[in-house]
């Protein structure tokens, strides 16, 4: 099950007003690519696949299709503010065995 912090919500829910779409949900999705081999994807849903998985969260629709949700299996979305770092949405996944240097791919 994937999980996701309130701190996460009420930032998509700014994001969503500032693009104009207050009722659309969040796609994640496991894609390949990076030095590591796979690497994570999110973008604005507004309709449910045929083979999606929803987790609801604080109010938000978080659509993952079948092949995604195996990877994402015990996965926190949280948004981080850090000032050395910047911000952005993080995903805590106990599932990654190995990141790259920069974090932003994974091997399952």
């Amino acid at each position: 099950m994937l999980t996701m912090t309130e701190t996460a919500a009420k930032k998509i829910s700014e994001l969503r007003l500032e693009e104009g779409k207050p009722e659309w949900g969040l796609r994640i999705r496991i894609v390949g690519g990076g030095c590591s081999g796979m690497s994570y994807e999110l973008g604005w849903e507004d309709a449910q696949q045929q083979d999606d998985d929803i987790v609801e969260a604080h109010g938000i629709k978080v659509y993952v299709d079948k092949h995604s949700a195996a990877y994402l299996s015990g996965s926190e979305i949280d948004y981080v503010d850090n000032s050395m770092l910047g911000a952005g949405f993080a995903i805590k996944n106990p599932n990654v065995k190995s990141s790259c240097g920069c974090g932003q791919s994974h091997r399952f």
